[in-house]
């Protein structure tokens, strides 16, 4: 029954960011983490997949279950505060599909999958109002096949047409930095989440840089995380005070 009220009460606050983003659009939201508490989390990990392979920490699920809720305060305490430190990812290669190259990826630990699932929660709703009825790509209720399915109902309405298929090498990799800080700035300005999403985007890179072999690179990025984090922070604060004194861009 409490887990039935907890999911409740999250899937209210979800629809309170709903409902404030797709009546506003262009509304640039500058309070989002204090949706995330204890309650939040608990939620965050029922719904983070317990059967994956372990990050480079070795900690399976059982074993961060032993002791859930101190786990869970703890890592609010540290997202709160600013002191999470999103944990190296274990880099794996798999096969490629009809080719003979492998496919890079990231296997975080179990904590960073919870924090992730967590802050998708709270983005989610929001940028779900933004999306085109034709985007199908990781979208809640969304599937490969109705991708298709609305592509061929498309092709028929045309009597036919011509089909591209394009895949963009290592497109997070290569995109500037100030393009994806620009598309975040349009909606999201919350100092926590942004805080924790340019960690989580730097581990992304200095893997890059490691796996490219660049020492230098390597030691460049870790020199530049803390002090950039804190000028973003400053920034955002200066932000609020300047264009939202009385906090009207609250989402409650």
């Amino acid at each position: 029954m409490t887990r039935t009220l907890d999911r409740e009460t999250i899937c209210t606050k979800q629809q309170k960011i709903a409902k404030l983003a797709r009546g506003a659009p262009e509304m640039v939201l500058l309070t989002l983490a204090h949706h995330i508490d204890l309650m939040w989390l608990e939620e965050a990990n029922q719904r983070t997949r317990k059967d994956g392979a372990v990050g480079v920490d070795g900690v399976t699920a059982a074993a961060y279950e032993e002791r859930l809720q101190e786990n869970l305060s703890d890592l609010l305490e540290r997202f709160k505060s600013g002191r999470y430190r999103a944990p190296p990812v274990r880099r794996v290669h798999i096969p490629k599909d009809g080719t003979k190259k492998t496919r890079p990826i990231g296997i975080p630990t179990l904590e960073d999958k919870v924090l992730q699932r967590a802050v998708l929660m709270v983005l989610e709703p929001l940028y779900e109002q933004d999306f085109l009825d034709c985007s199908y790509g990781f979208r809640p209720g969304r599937s490969a096949h109705q991708a298709l399915e609305a592509f061929w109902h498309g092709l028929m309405d045309l009597s036919g047409g011509w089909v591209i298929d394009l895949d963009i090498q290592d497109f997070f990799g290569s995109m500037e930095r100030t393009h994806l800080n620009a598309f975040l700035d349009q909606r999201v300005r919350d100092g926590v989440i942004r805080r924790v999403l340019g960690r989580w985007r730097d581990i992304r890179l200095l893997i890059i840089a490691m796996l490219l072999n660049d020492p230098d690179a390597v030691d460049r990025r870790i020199a530049q995380m803390d002090t950039r984090h804190h000028q973003r922070r400053k920034d955002i604060e200066r932000y609020y005070r300047a264009n939202d004194p009385d906090g009207t861009n609250d989402t409650g």
